[in-house]
C-alpha cells in the first residue's frame, strides 16, 4: 500500500541523528577519590604559588618604595651601606649572561648526545651510555661547584686571557681581572652548561623515542639517509619536546645557587666595563648574603627573589605559548 509521502511525492523525513552519547559519570568511590585528590592537589599548587607571591611582594615593597636609588637600572649591590644602594641590574646582567652562555652550550651537544643513544648507537653502548647520563642529573650541586672551583676554575684561565684580548669588544667577553683572573661568568656558563646537559638530554632522548615508527620507516623506504631521517622526521615531530627540555634547562640555570656560589667564591672579583663590583647571579648573590645582611638588606634580596619569580613565570609561560602554538600548527 502506497504511504501518503508516496501519494505527495514528498520524500520522507531525514532521520533524526544519534543522540551524543554524555560521558560516562564518575560513580566508582575510587575514582571520586582519584579525581578529588587530583583536583586538590592542583588547587593546592596554585594557593602556594599564590602565597609565595605575595609573600615576596610584601618584602620587597619595604625595599623598593624607599629613596634607594632606581631598583631595576641600578648597577651595584650594597643594601647594607648607609645610605644603601641596591639594583638588580648587575644581578640581572649576571643572570642572564651565565644562563645564555650555557643553554647556547648545552643545547646542541643534548640533542646530539639525545640523538646518538636513540638512533646511532648500538644498544650495548646506549644503554651504558644513557646510564651515565642520568646519573650525572643524580650528582649535588655542590659537587659540581668544587669541581668548578678547583678543576675548571684554573684550567680555563688561559682562556678567559685570550677572549679579553681578542673579544673584548662583544661586552659580554670583557673582563677586568682582579685576584683570581679566571672567575668569570663566562666560567660559570661553562659549569651551568655541564649541569643542565643531563638535563635536557634525558628530556629529549625520551621525546625521540616517541617519534612514530611508521614515519622513520617511510622516509627509509623513500631512499632516505638516516640523517635525512632524523632531520625530515624526527626533528619536525619531537621539536615541541625540545623545546620543553630546553625550558627545564633554563630554569635550572636561572636558579641554580651552591654551585655558581662556589665558583665565583667572592662576587667582588667579578666586574667588567660595565658592572661595578659586587656582580654574580640572583640565586648566588642571595645564597651569599642573606645570612649577614641587615633586616633592610634581607628585603632587597626578597626583591631580587621576586625579580627572578617573574623571570621564571615569563620563561616557562613564553616556553608554553611556544608548545600551543606548534600543537595547532601541526594539527
Amino acid at each position: 500500500m502506497d504511504t501518503i509521502d508516496d501519494i505527495t511525492g514528498a520524500p520522507p523525513p531525514a532521520a533524526a541523528p544519534p543522540a551524543e552519547s554524555a560521558p560516562p559519570a564518575v560513580t566508582r568511590v575510587g575514582d571520586r577519590v582519584f579525581l578529588g585528590l587530583s583536583r586538590g592537589s592542583g588547587i593546592t599548587l596554585l594557593v602556594i604559588m599564590a602565597a609565595i607571591a605575595v609573600f615576596l611582594t610584601v618584602r620587597a615593597v619595604t625595599a623598593i618604595s624607599g629613596d634607594h636609588g632606581n631598583f631595576l637600572t641600578t648597577f651595584q649591590w650594597n643594601a647594607d651601606a648607609t645610605p644603601p644602594v641596591f639594583g638588580i641590574g648587575v644581578l640581572l646582567y649576571g643572570t642572564a649572561v651565565s644562563s645564555v652562555i650555557a643553554m647556547v652550550l648545552a643545547v646542541p651537544v643534548a640533542i646530539g648526545i639525545a640523538l646518538f643513544i636513540s638512533h646511532y648507537a648500538p644498544r650495548r653502548i646506549a644503554a651504558p651510555l644513557a646510564y651515565l647520563v642520568d646519573l650525572l642529573a643524580a650528582v649535588p650541586s655542590i659537587v659540581y661547584g668544587l669541581w668548578g672551583a678547583l678543576f675548571l676554575v684554573p684550567h680555563l684561565q688561559g682562556l678567559n686571557l685570550w677572549m679579553d684580548h681578542y673579544l673584548g669588544w662583544t661586552v659580554v667577553l670583557k673582563q677586568t681581572y682582579q685576584g683570581t683572573a679566571s672567575r668569570s661568568l663566562f666560567s660559570v656558563g661553562i659549569l651551568l652548561a655541564i649541569m643542565v646537559l643531563p638535563v635536557i638530554t634525558n628530556v629529549s632522548r625520551e621525546v625521540f623515542r616517541q617519534v612514530p615508527r611508521a614515519h622513520e620507516e617511510a622516509a627509509l623506504a623513500l631512499g632516505a639517509t638516516r640523517w635525512e631521517v632524523v632531520r625530515m622526521a624526527v626533528l619536525p615531530f619531537a621539536r615541541s619536546g625540545i623545546i620543553s627540555a630546553s625550558m627545564l634547562g633554563l630554569g635550572r640555570a636561572l636558579g641554580e645557587t651552591m654551585a655558581v656560589a662556589t665558583v665565583l667564591s667572592n662576587s667582588s672579583t667579578i666586574t667588567s666595563h660595565i658592572v661595578d663590583p659586587g656582580g654574580g647571579t640572583f640565586a648566588q648573590n642571595i645564597a651569599v648574603y642573606f645570612g649577614e645582611a641587615t633586616p633592610f638588606g634581607r628585603d632587597a634580596l626578597i626583591a631580587s627573589g621576586l625579580v627572578l619569580f617573574v623571570i621564571t613565570l615569563i620563561v616557562n609561560g613564553a616556553a608554553r605559548l611556544i608548545i600551543a602554538r606548534r600543537k595547532e600548527y601541526t594539527a
